[in-house]
């Protein structure tokens, strides 16, 4: 079974910067996606950052330029590095990958338990 593990979640001024992290676990045969979402108060969760196996990447048009997804295909891990932090960024954020287990089996999105960021002066 594939898990997904998040870090690095915390409370900041506006302005200030934090850096989560996310490793997956268990039998991994590719990845095809990894990257982040977001679940404001009252709001659906929505996409923030992704990053593709051929190194593309897609972010919230809000996060543009303060926020940079990156992986490390050696350790499993995907990262979003968040700086310029403002209050409405205030949310639980959620590790995500698409991945197949084995060679045979299907693509499935799998999430993280989620890292609660909050920024308020």
């Amino acid at each position: 079974q594939v898990q997904l593990v998040e870090s690095g979640g915390g409370t900041v001024q506006p302005g200030g910067s934090l850096r989560l992290s996310c490793v997956a676990s268990g039998t991994i045969y590719t990845f095809y996606v990894m990257g982040w979402y977001r679940q404001c108060p009252g709001k659906q969760r929505e996409m923030v950052a992704i990053m593709t196996n051929t190194e593309g990447t897609d972010y919230l048009d809000s996060v543009k330029g303060r926020f940079t997804v990156a992986r490390d295909p050696t350790k499993n891990m995907v990262s979003l590095e968040m700086n310029n932090l403002r209050t409405e960024d205030t949310a639980v954020y959620y590790c995500n990958a698409l991945l197949k287990e084995t060679e045979d089996s299907p693509a499935k999105d799998y999430w993280g338990q989620g890292t609660q960021v909050t920024v308020f002066s």
